[in-house]
């Protein structure tokens, strides 16, 4: 396991198995961050932009592509080598991950044809796939990043992230699946829905009631719930509470706010309300939780 700050940012490199590993990439600059780093055409890659967004340079400039927050980049082609060349924006978080197509043949070799870039008529072909990160990628991708534990069990830890990461990254809707979720074909819905989402995350410390909500957003109460649930596979407050505890964790790690300070930002009135929620989510209150950071 290599960590390397750069700057205001930080370059994590954790192999989890021969021609297998993680990077995690944070830039809290104010510059864009360069991450370079060899990577030959025996190797696949999936790279997932948790926040900001990064360009990905090859053929000596001559062409780019973009990942921007929310979304990911699978690269693969037989015929060349696809060096890592990423200029990362500020306050930008990338995790990436890289293994040899023959480890990646390993974890599918049961159901190689269920993977399209496996079947024998492309294998000899390039494979460039970006697609939006779903709810349940992004909570790994998150766990990925913010994590406290003891340094002999990291490898570990990250390990079964990784293998969990992959697993729902081709866990991919099926037609069925489609018919009995029509409401999701439904882009104009799903764009209100994810204005749903933006409006009580803006607004986490007095989140709109239902109603309200739906009624911002041009849905019926009916739709938005229904259709919350299919997207983000929760219910609205339920999904909002869980963002609220990983925000304070989040400004618990920094340490520029205490606890009182922590539970106004996200909308508790006393610290006592703030702590009881904390403790609900995580099993521990938030001065332990410090504690245990500092010990760390």
């Amino acid at each position: 396991m290599k960590l390397k700050n750069v700057a205001t940012g930080s370059f994590e490199e954790i192999l989890i198995d021969d021609g297998f590993y993680v990077l995690k990439i944070q830039n809290e600059g104010i510059d864009n961050q360069q991450v370079t780093r060899e990577i030959n055409k025996r190797y696949i890659q999936f790279h997932f932009c948790l926040k900001g967004g990064g360009k990905f340079v090859f053929n000596d400039g001559n062409y780019a592509l973009e990942v921007s927050e929310e979304n990911s980049l699978l690269l693969y082609n037989t015929q060349l080598d696809l060096p890592l060349n990423l200029s990362l924006a500020p306050g930008s978080w990338m995790v990436s991950v890289v293994m040899t197509i023959r480890k990646f043949h390993s974890l599918f070799s049961d159901e190689a044809s269920y993977i399209p870039f496996l079947n024998n008529e492309n294998s000899e072909k390039k494979y460039y796939a970006q697609e939006a990160v779903s709810p349940a990628i992004a909570v790994v991708l998150s766990q990925m990043i913010n994590y406290n534990l003891h340094p002999t069990i990291k490898k570990l830890y990250i390990k079964g992230k990784v293998y969990e990461l992959i697993s729902l990254y081709f866990n991919k809707n099926t037609d069925a699946d489609v018919e009995q979720c029509p409401f999701l074909v439904d882009e104009d819905n799903v764009k209100r829905i994810r204005r749903a989402k933006e409006l009580v995350i803006a607004n986490m410390a007095e989140p709109p009631s239902l109603p309200e909500l739906s009624k911002e957003i041009g849905l019926s109460l009916k739709r938005l719930k229904e259709g919350f649930k299919q997207i983000y596979g929760d219910s609205v407050y339920s999904f909002l509470f869980d963002y609220k505890m990983e925000y304070a964790r989040r400004l618990l790690e920094s340490g520029q706010y205490n606890v009182n300070e922590i539970g106004l930002k996200i909308g508790y009135s006393t610290s006592s309300h703030f702590i009881a929620a904390f403790k609900k989510k995580y099993g521990t209150t938030p001065k332990k939780y410090v504690m245990a950071l500092s010990n760390a």
